[in-house]
């Protein structure tokens, strides 16, 4: 598997490239590696799949995201 990495403790962010040639990007939250949320949508693009999971951490570290 191909990922990009961002780091923000305790939680990492995966991008996750397209499987086939045109598909679309998907990303994945961990904390202390275990897997915590993937996303729910297909992004178009590298960058909207980084903005979106990041986004999604902020949530997460505020408090916003607990479950």
């Amino acid at each position: 598997m191909s990922e990009t990495a961002t780091n923000i403790h305790p939680y990492s962010l995966e991008i996750l490239p397209p499987k086939a040639e045109g598909g679309s990007y998907q990303w994945a939250i961990r904390k202390n590696g275990k897997l915590m949320q993937r996303s729910d949508r297909s992004l178009p693009s590298e960058a909207k799949a980084r903005e979106n999971g990041l986004s999604q951490v902020e949530k997460l570290l505020s408090g916003a995201g607990d479950r």
